[in-house]
């Protein structure tokens, strides 16, 4: 204020410039180039006004001059101590909660604890920014309403289940109608963008329909880049689900999952409904068959807000609004890798076998979420179960073969001989331990003859009641042969007497008796 008096006093009544007033009074140029606008313009409109307003202008010339600071942003709390001040918050809320509110963290104990983690900051500042928090208006929701068929949401949430008593953390694709809540949920072993666009294809291909509009948060998977404060750019993925399907999509706001509502609880619904009582599976197949059953349970619930219709009735209502089904979407990506020099190819840091022709050759390998296809231009030479580890090694002894038979010493120490069937290591271990190529020459005569384990097993039993300690692949050959003759005698005798019959009838449909004793010398 006193440097205020001084400005207008040099300006009005010694006649100084601004630049002078500036110099001296060390005030900025823009500050006082203010203030003497801003007293001309008061006595101008003081000249001309009423008696009435008089009072508030005399006020407005001779008060304090004050400062905007209204935007002004915090310079020692930054939004590190914003989060850790809301996480003391919250833990103070849950020792209340379970009756430890004398072991409630302080102001002072939550200035100490920033302090410790680094932050330059004081007791005022804090007390501040705790009674802002604590003091927090309550978000204000509105209320929407969906037509059938137009809106449904999609998200991802985490499960830890056993697979093969294994922990696994795997990740629960959820989407849900916002017309009917209707849920439908797939575990998948990432949060990558082919298992992004299978979920999308199981679950239209479950509909026979797609939705017109599509919800999702701001996940990497769907949002490539921000533009702008709110603006998005959608990823690659999301961008030909949509062309092919024709839906469109949309993003909610930053930390706003109340915009997806639906979805967002069904995360938490669906996973305790169906993992709180079973975590235990064999596979990764029997647990997404068991999830779809717990959702088809929880869609037959009637829902009192919908007049007590279940999720199931009204997705009949919806079916007749949305967008025609298609074919189900390709979801696979395509590489063309080098076979290396143990005859596997390298996917997403894992080893997989090959017939051990392909070695030096490049192929096309066809990669799902769950299995890889690989292909010799356009003849399939095989399949493996996609592994979602580091550093693993899937290998098919039949794949060697050849190979094997030449060294039939590696067959104990391999890779391939240690992720065999069971069933074919203790056969192994009981009749060819010491006879190893032997045994290379009956898994390639099951591979060429399409023989089954369970054959091979049943004539091995027989030829240990016969002669147990003398077990050889000839003798197994020779067992399967016979059998396979037996089977041709006894398919061929069938045949003949089928044969037979039809010719006798035909001989009763002549009229002469000739003719009879001929068809009859016939037979």
């Amino acid at each position: 204020m006193h440097k205020k008096q001084e400005i207008i006093i040099r300006n009005y009544r010694n006649g100084e410039s601004i630049s002078r007033i500036s110099r001296e009074v060390a005030v900025c140029r823009k500050t006082v180039r203010k203030y003497i606008r801003a007293y001309s313009e008061e006595k101008k409109k003081l000249a001309k006004s009423s008696l009435i307003k008089e009072k508030e202008l005399i006020e407005e010339i001779i008060k304090p001059p004050k400062y905007d600071s209204s935007n002004r942003r915090k310079r020692k709390i930054t939004n590190e101590m914003v989060l850790l001040a809301k996480k003391c918050l919250e833990e103070n809320r849950k020792k209340q909660n379970r009756g430890q509110h004398k072991q409630r963290m302080k102001k002072i104990d939550i200035l100490e604890y920033l302090q410790e983690k680094g932050f330059v900051i004081g007791y005022t500042s804090i007390c501040n920014l705790i009674n802002r928090l604590e003091q927090q208006q309550a978000e204000t929701f509105i209320k929407q309403k969906y037509q059938p068929g137009d809106v449904c949401e999609f998200d991802w949430g985490e499960s830890k289940i056993f697979i093969k008593d294994k922990l696994r953390y795997l990740q629960l694709a959820i989407f849900t109608s916002a017309y009917g809540n209707y849920r439908y949920a797939l575990l998948y072993p990432k949060q990558n963008t082919q298992c992004f666009q299978e979920a999308h294809s199981s679950f239209f291909d479950h509909l026979g329909g797609v939705y017109r509009t599509l919800v999702y948060d701001n996940m990497k998977i769907a949002v490539r880049k921000f533009v702008g404060r709110c603006e998005k750019e959608a990823t690659e993925g999301l961008l030909k689900l949509s062309v092919y399907y024709n839906f469109a999509f949309r993003f909610c706001n930053i930390r706003a999952g109340n915009e997806k509502g639906h979805v967002e609880r069904s995360v938490e619904y669906v996973r305790r409904k169906a993992f709180s009582r079973r975590d235990h599976f064999s596979s990764l197949e029997e647990a997404n068959e068991y999830l779809l059953s717990v959702c088809e349970k929880l869609n037959q619930r009637p829902q009192t807000g919908n007049q007590n219709k279940s999720a199931i009735e009204i997705m009949k209502t919806e079916k007749e609004h949305l967008l025609p089904s298609l074919p189900k979407f390709e979801c696979a990506r395509l590489s063309n890798l080098r076979v290396d020099k143990y005859s596997t190819i390298i996917v997403d840091n894992c080893h997989y076998s090959v017939p051990e022709e392909y070695t030096g050759k490049i192929i096309t390998a066809k990669i799902y979420s769950s299995e890889i296809i690989c292909y010799d231009e356009y003849k399939k030479i095989c399949i493996h179960m996609k592994s979602h580890g580091c550093g693993d090694w899937i290998i098919n002894i039949e794949h060697y073969l050849k190979s094997l038979k030449k060294k039939p010493g590696a067959v104990v120490g391999s890779v391939a001989f240690s992720q065999m069937n069971n069933e074919l290591q203790i056969l192994y271990r009981k009749h060819f331990q010491s006879n190893a190529k032997d045994f290379i020459e009956l898994l390639i005569y099951m591979k060429g003859n399409d023989k089954s384990l369970q054959e091979i097993q049943t004539i091995v039993h027989r030829l240990e009641k016969l002669c147990p300690t003398d077990i050889s692949t000839d003798k197994i050959k020779l067992i399967s042969e016979r059998k396979n003759e037996e089977n041709n005698f006894h398919k061929e005798s069938k045949i003949e007497e089928v044969s037979i019959c039809q010719l006798s009838h035909l001989a009763l449909l002549l009229p002469q008796k000739n003719n009879l004793n001929t068809c009859g010398g016939i037979l």
